[in-house]
């Protein structure tokens, strides 16, 4: 996990060093810097004025997870790439390109995005063409920037787990106010565009949709073996040695955390006011699966005193947002305090399998949600965690259990009016508790109360809770 960006434009070296001093809290453990002039490589962030001038150019900002540590970015080959994100079947890739001729100087995964990217356009194929088959053979979350050191073509994964934002006048950065730091614009690079900076401007190509993943229906009992294969698939890809989980005592944390525990240390993580129906379920649940629980009780004055820290984080005056925003602040942080940099989330379920009440008369939104997600609340959650250098990890988004949730039809999700009944069928199916499978849960933001107390301390001010937010957006940012 990490901040990449970069541009093309001239004074790039100022523009650089902003970039890297507004966005190192993501990547607190090295930087990295290529120009078309020269790399600079360090993990003593006093040296970012030395590093070199240019016209076009890729940084990074490491927080290591996966591979050497002490390998920073950018890779440069053929191409020049910096990339966020995990790839999670980077091995079986690395084996295959391997046997194709393909060499590697690290065990990073990042790499092996390079070189499968080049390996495709030595085979003959064009950059859209390329990046469209890699998109179809990485199993990950992942934002990526490559430079033939004319261009610079940025991606990231179909769902969009990972945030990646560009100006119009050719810069880029995971976050937007790394943009807004240098004068820039944010425009959101879309799950499944390539979008490609020059000199000439910028030029949007879609090179992969989620439609690619239709397939014949899934019914029945296939439908339930299929997701928890899936979902079985993709936790046991994103465990670390020791593995947290933002947990709530619903459905799709308790059934991540009862997966993962077959494969990792497990401890669950979770915050709310005290006497808040997320923390009681959370007790049950963690009770009935034997697993470990740390537990983070916030009052009105911590709720206050986060608010600017959350509002810098998610750089939007969205109140619901802002609601949901500050237990998974509280618990990523904990997560944080106790080493744990490994969070998987069950992020993207109700999307998926028909969790939202609206979708018992209107089930066409779940697409619609699903294709909205990167932005609504994918980036969100990301940029919170790594305010406390923490990875969130989604394994209900990784794309096994993408396709398979896409071919299953609406009226398997939700049946005689009981929303996720397929997923429900899978989770008792892998051991869940029946009682944990069937219990419908409270939104975030309700079920820990941090709307509650947001909208007491909006009334302080005499401030409803959106004018609360958009105060403190603007408080922050000193911008409308």
């Amino acid at each position: 996990m990490c901040l990449i960006a970069g541009g093309i434009g001239s004074n790039l070296r100022e523009k650089f060093i902003t970039m890297i001093n507004a966005g190192k809290h993501r990547g607190p453990d090295s930087f990295g810097v290529w120009t078309d002039k020269g790399v600079l490589k360090s993990d003593d962030f006093s040296e970012v004025s030395e590093i070199p001038k240019g016209g076009i150019g890729l940084i990074q900002c490491r927080l290591a997870m996966t591979g050497s540590k002490t390998f920073t970015q950018p890779f440069i080959n053929e191409f020049a790439l910096t990339h966020n994100g995990e790839v999670y079947n980077h091995r079986e890739l690395r084996d295959w390109l391997e046997g194709r001729g393909v060499s590697f100087e690290s065990d990073v995964d990042s790499e092996v995005i390079l070189g499968l990217i080049e390996h495709l356009l030595g085979e003959g194929l064009k950059i859209e063409e390329a990046v469209r088959r890699a998109m179809s053979m990485l199993e990950g979350d992942y934002a990526v920037a490559l430079s033939d050191g004319e261009s610079i073509y940025l991606f990231r994964d179909p769902v969009g787990v990972r945030p990646l934002y560009y100006s119009p006048s050719g810069f880029f950065a995971s976050e937007k106010k790394v943009l807004w730091a240098i004068g820039e614009d944010a425009i959101p690079v879309n799950p499944g565009e390539l979008v490609t900076l020059s000199k000439e401007g910028v030029k949007i190509r879609r090179v992969f949709s989620l439609e690619n993943l239709r397939r014949k229906p899934l019914t029945g009992e296939r439908a339930v073996n299929a997701v928890l294969r899936a979902l079985n698939c993709t936790v046991k890809h994103r465990i670390g040695r020791k593995t947290g989980i933002l947990f709530s005592g619903g459905l799709d944390s308790s059934l991540v955390a009862l997966l993962a525990s077959k494969y990792s240390q497990v401890i669950l993580y979770t915050a709310g006011a005290e006497g808040s129906p997320d923390l009681e379920w959370a007790r049950k649940a963690a009770e009935t699966l034997g697993l470990p629980l740390r537990e983070y009780i916030f009052d009105l004055e911590e709720v206050k005193e986060v608010v600017p820290k959350v509002t810098f984080a998610m750089e939007e005056p969205n109140p619901m947002n802002l609601a949901i925003g500050i237990p998974l602040y509280f618990a990523t942080r904990t997560a944080g305090g106790e080493g744990t940099k490994v969070l998987l989330s069950g992020q993207g379920a109700d999307e998926l399998f028909g969790g939202y009440a609206k979708y018992l008369e209107r089930p066409e939104l779940m697409d619609e949600d699903l294709r909205e997600l990167a932005e609504r609340n994918l980036a969100r959650d990301d940029k919170i965690e790594m305010l406390n250098s923490v990875e969130g990890r989604f394994p209900f988004l990784g794309l096994p259990v993408v396709s398979a949730a896409i071919n299953i039809p609406v009226e398997r999700k939700i049946e005689d009016g009981v929303k996720k009944m397929i997923l429900r069928k899978a989770a008792v199916k892998a051991g869940l508790p029946e009682d944990l499978a069937m219990r419908e849960k409270k939104a975030a933001q309700y079920g820990s109360n941090s709307q509650k107390l947001l909208k007491k301390l909006a009334r302080r001010e005499g401030l409803t809770l959106r004018e609360y937010a958009e105060k403190a957006f603007q408080e922050v940012f000193k911008r409308d």
